[in-house]
């Protein structure tokens, strides 16, 4: 690039720098880690584990955000110097290494956009993902199980807790259903873009005769509240039942009736959960997951009564995939809604997902 196109690049970038200390209100945000952090230094802070785990979610996300921005400021300042320094000196040595760093600050401003637009307003929250096999027994369970692994890897390569709230598993292979916690800051802001039918096309291991298959999946992702949402739930609307938990696999059985299933009568949405030891606790969690469903059915039913006004048709079903995962006849991943393609198949299913998660949070400033 030449001298004056990189001018040109270091200028969009301060602009592009004053915009996000606007968006961020970036005052404000500091004034709340402070907040927080007094929290933190009270001697009653660890009474109640949950909120404290929310509180330091919230303080690192805060200041990841807060910390990034002042380092991508000092490194544009620094540039700027670069560039009158390369200016006066005419060292194409100088000159070069200029270049490569202003394209990784582009490449770094570009990523933080991203984190700027998770400001709905839950996207910060932990996430309740569910995967559910379609039709096809074995095979479509055997593509749940990889997918749960997909995710589970994604979620721990960001540092992410993922927590098994509920475990099925297939007679044969991989899982009837499974419900995971995902906690982090941002989880659901994230992986709400994963939302929807997955589709695996793939020679089966399980057929003898070595042929084609195609399975498919299903990904629900709500974001887990605790008090910040007012959901009404009688309690004459809930039917509680409980049973002995198994762990993934069968590999322990508890002794006691300490797994919990909650049927909410009037929508008929059932939710579970065997993670904890305790029925108590397991009933608190299973109560968070059903105000978890009933928010996200809420806001579905908003969202369809938006498309009728407005006019759209948008297919439900099996043939409305999202995203195709091809091993063969040919190795690629794609996305339907934004056409974001992936040759390296093995590397999503090792957990990089990312680019596709970037690919549809940009799709939405659109």
């Amino acid at each position: 690039m030449e001298l004056v196109d990189l001018k040109h690049e270091l200028d969009k970038m301060a602009n592009q720098l004053a915009d996000f200390r606007g968006s961020l209100d970036f005052d404000s945000k500091k004034a709340r880690i402070q907040e927080l952090e007094e929290q933190m230094a009270e001697p009653s802070f660890w009474d109640d584990q949950t909120t404290a785990q929310q509180v330091i979610n919230e303080v690192n996300g805060l200041k990841e955000l807060v910390h990034t921005l002042e380092r991508h400021e000092e490194t544009h300042e620094n540039l700027e110097v670069s560039h009158e320094l390369v200016k006066e000196e005419q060292d194409e040595e100088l000159h070069q290494e200029l270049e490569e760093d202003v394209k990784k600050l582009r490449k770094d401003l570009d990523e933080f956009e991203l984190q700027m637009l998770l400001s709905e307003p839950y996207d910060k929250n932990n996430a309740i993902l569910e995967l559910h096999p379609g039709a096809g027994g074995t095979e479509s369970q055997d593509w749940a199980s990889m997918l749960l692994r997909m995710y589970t890897r994604w979620a721990e390569g960001r540092g992410f807790k993922v927590e098994t709230m509920d475990y099925l598993p297939g007679e044969e292979a991989g899982v009837k259903s499974v419900t995971l916690n995902i906690q982090g800051h941002n989880a659901y802001g994230y992986l709400k873009a994963e939302k929807g039918v997955h589709r695996l096309v793939r020679i089966s291991p399980f057929d003898s005769s070595g042929r084609r298959h195609t399975s498919f999946a299903s990904c629900e992702v709500m974001p887990e509240f605790n008090e910040e949402i007012e959901i009404e739930v009688r309690s004459e609307d809930l039917k509680l039942d409980t049973y002995r938990a198994s762990g993934a696999g069968g590999q322990h059985v508890n002794t006691t009736d300490s797994a919990v299933r909650i049927t909410h009568l009037p929508s008929n949405i059932v939710v579970t959960c065997q993670s904890e030891r305790s029925q108590i606790k397991n009933r608190e969690q299973a109560m968070k997951m059903l105000k978890a469903k009933l928010y996200q059915r809420e806001i579905e039913r908003q969202q369809q009564e938006l498309d009728e006004i407005r006019g759209e048709q948008k297919e439900i079903g099996w043939g409305s995939q999202i995203r195709s995962y091809v091993f063969h006849p040919y190795s690629m991943v794609k996305d339907h809604r934004t056409n974001k393609d992936v040759g390296n198949v093995q590397g999503v299913m090792d957990g990089d997902i990312q680019p596709f998660i970037n690919a549809f949070l940009r799709s939405q400033m659109d």
